[in-house]
């Protein structure tokens, strides 16, 4: 892989989408950021540190729970995205926050700077998460702990996009992706480490982690409508795909996931998706 291009492509990506981004009426990325910092249950004065920290569905919560004592970094290598959540910091009024563009697989932050790290949907994408995840262990102090999240991968389903879709997106449209991004690329790359939770667990212990804990959850996804649901997912990864789809493509799938997802719903109600995900959180080995 071509790291270089790998992350310029997706701060590109989500640099355009960060307007939009978690801001279109679709519930998931803010209660799964939400139950993160409540399984990491950061103490009042404790030095937070969330990782591709997005529109702050992890930031936010963060400084509630840490206090006016306490402080919320936030990084992320999309400069939309730090644009926007400083913005929305300024807006809700809360001092204890501080936002940074920065290639969260290369944390410029000395040792020991944190209690806690977060990282939802985020550490994971890193070409070498493994490695990041020993520098992360290194800017935690004393006993301080990690978690993030992750889809619960498996070889039979449509990597990073709720089961259900498996059997929506048609297999010859992946072709149009680029090579790194096609499912059979991406099972190689993240199912290895992330499927099975013992091989999680021995990864973090490499990484310089004790006390590992993996559990899945179920996050409720929820959209008005199908069509609102597409457009979420072109402010979400899967924009990577919308983008590299020729209009005719573009158009077909759209009509193919609105009407399916549409039949999903019951007297008209929203789109309620359960999508599995796996909380996963660690404490520095001292």
């Amino acid at each position: 892989m071509d790291t270089s291009t790998y992350k310029s492509e997706v701060a590109a990506a989500f640099d355009r989408a960060a307007a939009a981004y978690d801001r279109l009426g679709v519930e998931f990325f803010t209660p799964m950021g939400h139950r993160l910092v409540d399984r990491l249950a950061p103490l009042p004065d404790e030095r937070v540190l969330d990782v591709g920290c997005g529109r702050g569905a992890c930031v936010f919560p963060a400084a509630e729970r840490v206090g006016a004592n306490g402080t919320v970094v936030g990084i992320d290598i999309a400069p939309g995205m730090i644009e926007e959540t400083t913005k929305e910091a300024a807006r809700q009024g809360v001092g204890n926050v501080r936002l940074r563009v920065m290639d969260g697989e290369r944390p410029d932050f000395p040792e020991g700077s944190f209690d806690v790290v977060t990282g939802s949907y985020s550490v994971i994408f890193f070409p070498d998460a493994p490695a990041a995840l020993a520098r992360y262990a290194r800017l935690l102090a004393g006993r301080g702990r990690i978690g993030f999240t992750t889809p619960v991968f498996t070889d039979d389903t449509f990597p990073f996009l709720p089961p259900v879709f498996t059997d929506l997106i048609p297999r010859e449209l992946l072709r149009n992706l680029p090579p790194e991004w096609r499912p059979e690329r991406l099972r190689q790359r993240f199912n290895s480490w992330l499927a099975d939770p013992a091989d999680l667990v021995r990864t973090l212990e490499g990484c310089g982690f004790r006390d590992v804990v993996c559990e899945d959850e179920t996050v409720r996804l929820v959209a008005a409508s199908g069509t609102a649901w597409v457009e979420w997912s072109r402010t979400q990864g899967m924009r990577l795909l919308w983008e590299h789809l020729g209009p005719a493509d573009r158009e077909a799938l759209r009509e193919r996931l609105v009407s399916s997802l549409d039949a999903m719903r019951v007297d008209d109600g929203p789109l309620t998706i359960d999508t599995p995900v796996r909380y996963v959180t660690a404490v520095a080995a001292r």
